[in-house]
C-alpha cells in the first residue's frame, strides 16, 4: 500500500477504533467528572500518576500508527495490513503497544478521574482484546511472515515492555 492511501485510512481508524475504546467510552462511563473517592494526600499523586499514563499512552498510540505506515507500509486495519513485519519504535519492546497503550490511557484515566468503573472497564477490555490477539493477529501474523515473526516473538514480550529494545 502506498504511504499516502494507508496514512488516511489509519487516521480514520484510529479515531474510529482507539477513539472509541480509550476516548468515548470513558467519557460515556464517566462523563470526565473528577472524583475523589480518597483523600487528597492520595488523590494528587494518583492524578498525576493518571495524567502521565494517559499521556503516555497516548503518545505510543500515536507512534504505533505512524509505524504502520512508515515502516509496515499499511495499517493497523486487518483489511489493510503492512506489507512488512513492523518491529521498530516500541514495537522493540513489547509486541502490542497499542494495545499497552489504550489500557495505560483507560486506566490513567481511571486514576486522574477518580473512577472506579473505568478499572472494571479496562478489565472487561481484557477479554475481546486478548482474544483477537491470541485467536486472529498471532496466527495471521505467523502465517504472513513465518520465520521472521517467530524470531520477533521470541524476543519481544506480547503485553508486558521489556526493558531493553529488540534489535533485528
Amino acid at each position: 500500500m502506498r504511504r499516502t492511501p494507508a496514512a488516511a485510512v489509519s487516521a480514520t481508524f484510529f479515531a474510529v477504533g482507539p477513539g472509541v475504546v480509550a476516548v468515548l467510552v470513558p467519557y460515556g462511563i464517566s462523563g470526565w467528572r473528577l472524583r475523589a473517592p480518597f483523600p487528597d494526600l492520595v488523590m494528587i499523586p494518583l492524578r498525576a500518576l493518571g495524567a502521565v499514563l494517559v499521556l503516555a499512552g497516548l503518545t505510543v498510540l500515536v507512534n504505533a500508527f505512524v509505524r504502520f505506515v512508515v515502516e509496515g507500509l499499511g495499517t493497523p486495519i486487518p483489511v489493510a495490513p503492512p506489507d512488512r513485519l513492523v518491529v521498530g519504535g516500541f514495537y522493540r519492546y513489547v509486541r502490542n503497544p497499542m494495545y499497552v497503550a489504550i489500557f495505560a490511557a483507560v486506566i490513567g484515566q481511571a486514576m486522574l478521574l477518580g473512577d472506579p468503573w473505568l478499572l472494571l472497564y479496562a478489565a472487561v477490555l481484557v477479554i475481546p482484546i486478548w482474544s483477537f490477539v491470541h485467536w486472529y493477529e498471532e496466527p495471521h501474523l505467523r502465517r504472513k511472515f513465518g520465520a521472521d515473526y517467530d524470531a520477533y516473538r521470541a524476543h519481544v514480550p506480547g503485553w508486558w515492555p521489556r526493558l531493553h529494545p529488540y534489535r533485528t
